[in-house]
C-alpha cells in the first residue's frame, strides 16, 4: 500500500519544473539569479518576460 502512495507523489512533480533566470545588475554589474518552481506549461512564458 505504501508503494502506490510513492508512486503517485512522483508522477505528479513532472507537471513543475525549476528554472534559473539570470539578470545583469545595471547599478553594480553584478550578476543575479532567481530560482522559482513553475508549472511546465508556463515555461516558455517565464523567459520570454524580460
Amino acid at each position: 500500500m505504501a508503494k502506490k502512495v510513492v508512486a503517485s507523489l512522483q508522477s505528479s512533480g513532472k507537471d513543475f519544473a525549476k528554472v534559473i533566470k539570470m539578470s545583469k545588475s545595471a547599478k553594480s554589474g553584478a550578476y543575479t539569479f532567481r530560482e522559482d518552481i513553475i508549472p511546465t506549461d508556463k515555461v516558455k512564458g517565464y523567459f520570454g518576460n524580460n
